[in-house]
């Protein structure tokens, strides 16, 4: 019996070992974005931890894992298929989460596959903490961001007005009176959201209580970030008149954060010492232990290389010859260059403007043009366009949705409208947001002109690379967008109409500039 227990560890090692290279091989520019950038974001820093402790908390379940036979599953075959798929829609589409996502299911695929359903189920908490290892969407990230800031800007300011401070809040600024405090990105709660979060999912995974008590340490987790770190603002606000400026910046408002962080996992634990009063249970209240399997006869030792690792080495191998040895994406020119769209649109004139070259190294776009119209006395018409003739991971559109967000503007109201172009024969969707930040307003329209298809939702963006590129070797692509002030006195129906007029003025013109569908 040795001599087969030898022989399937020896197998395992080495059908490991062939998974690892090839892993790395295809995942090798995904993962160096994770560990060269996502990892040294600050607010994504503490994930880099997070590997190492899923590999701990396997290595507790070894002597468990051991005594349970492997039942290896064709259906581990699923989430492998579905991660190659989502590979190509992320290397097609420029989406980097979607590759994470790729990784993750190929590994929990090819463990399925050759460890089985019962021994998956015993590591299923490590591999969802896993999860944990990867920035969330662009998207995603921003708006969470910015609803935190917001609500920890109104708690911060509550909290000051309870210990009978003077505090106005406008926006994420906060005015005290001998000065205003802006609450930017390191005080918008997401930087100890994240590892709280994962603090409270190992809290509740050691805390052996009834499951809805463990949900509700986990999922308790937000709210205890967002109260203390409003908490934190107040506190900023009430150090300042005695510490200055320092209280906002360097090693003093480090030294907050991380004391709110420990406060933060302090009402965690005090959170699990009331449940364990609540409907107590003996048999599973702070044991920290599972009982022990039944000793089953040990199943028949695996062959060196089985169909099931054959065949996921031969598609893992398959889709790295296909990125690195065939070219799926054409370089599209664009009809006209940007660069030289008219100054004259009609009875509007412009004014050509040029991008920062640390912008330019950031879009990474091909083509762009931007340029301030006028017409007569009115408010003008900021009118972008970016077109990249190739998109792949890190040169793809970016969304307004999520860079003016980003920028600190407010979507005060959001949604799609549709404009019908002169003449009433073509009427096309334009995604629009009126938007609002520190008393200014603005109204923005945008849409994503994408091989002679006009889309403004980033998802099906998303997928329509992903179908044209698979089917027509095409992920060209631009983004266009206008925005024009709202005064004090203007409405918001006067500047959608100015929009509307410019629209009909620059979507004909466009299509002479841009590839359509049989470019």
């Amino acid at each position: 019996m040795n001599r087969f227990v030898s022989r399937t560890h020896h197998a395992a090692w080495l059908n490991g070992l062939v998974y690892l290279g090839l892993t790395l091989a295809l995942y090798h520019s995904t993962l160096d974005r994770l560990v060269t950038h996502d990892w040294v974001i600050e607010d994504y820093s503490s994930s880099a931890l997070i590997p190492l402790v899923v590999l701990y908390l396997v290595w507790e379940k070894r002597d468990l894992l051991a005594r349970t036979p492997s039942a290896p599953s064709w259906l581990g075959m699923v989430p492998v298929l579905v991660g190659l798929l989502l590979f190509w829609l992320g290397e097609l589409s420029g989406e980097y989460f979607s590759q994470y996502l790729s990784l993750w299911l190929v590994l929990v695929g090819a463990l399925w596959l050759h460890l089985g359903w019962r021994k998956l189920r015993l590591i299923a908490f490590p591999l969802l903490f896993g999860l944990g290892s990867f920035p969330l969407p662009n998207y995603l990230n921003t708006q969470l961001s910015l609803k935190l800031k917001l609500i920890s800007s109104q708690l911060g300011v509550w909290l000051l007005h309870l210990f009978g401070m003077s505090a106005f809040r406008e926006g994420n600024v906060i005015d005290l009176g001998f000065t205003r405090l802006q609450v930017v990105d390191a005080c918008s709660g997401i930087r100890y959201l994240i590892p709280l979060i994962a603090m409270g999912g190992l809290l509740a995974y050691y805390y052996k209580g009834a499951f809805w008590k463990r949900g509700v340490v986990l999922f308790s987790t937000v709210p205890v970030a967002v109260l203390t770190n409003g908490v934190r603002i107040a506190l900023v606000g009430m150090l300042y008149p005695l510490v200055g400026p320092k209280i906002v910046d360097g090693f003093l408002h480090d030294l907050t954060g991380w004391v709110i962080f420990m406060l933060s996992l302090l009402l965690l634990l005090l959170e699990i010492a009331v449940l364990k009063r609540v409907a107590p249970d003996p048999r599973r209240e702070g044991t920290g232990r599972e009982p022990a399997p039944a000793t089953l006869p040990v199943a028949a030792p695996a062959p060196l290389f089985s169909p099931r690792f054959l065949a996921v080495t031969v598609l893992i191998a398959a889709n790295l010859v296909l990125l690195n040895g065939v070219e799926i994406r054409a370089e599209i020119p664009a009809a006209r260059p940007l660069s030289q769209f008219p100054l004259t649109l009609g009875p509007w004139q412009g004014q050509r403007g040029v991008l920062e070259p640390e912008v330019l190294d950031s879009l990474k776009l091909t083509d762009y043009a931007t340029i301030q119209y006028h017409r007569g006395e009115e408010s003008p018409v900021s009118f972008y366009a970016a077109y990249y003739s190739c998109q792949s991971k890190g040169t793809s559109v970016h969304s307004p949705a999520t860079c003016l967000p980003g920028s600190g503007w407010n979507f005060e109201d959001s949604g799609v409208t549709r404009v019908s172009l002169a003449g009433g024969g073509r009427e096309i969707p334009i995604s629009r947001a009126f938007m609002e930040k520190s008393g200014q307003r603005e109204l923005t329209y945008y849409w994503f002109p994408q091989r002679g298809r006009i889309v403004t939702n980033l998802f099906q963006l998303k997928l329509y690379v992903l179908l044209d590129g698979l089917t027509k070797r095409r992920t060209d692509g631009a983004l266009v967008r206008l925005i024009t002030p709202v005064s004090p006195a203007e409405r918001v129906e006067d500047a959608e109409a100015r929009l509307n007029a410019f629209v009909r003025e620059v979507v004909p013109l466009l299509d002479r500039y841009l590839p359509g569908r049989n470019a």
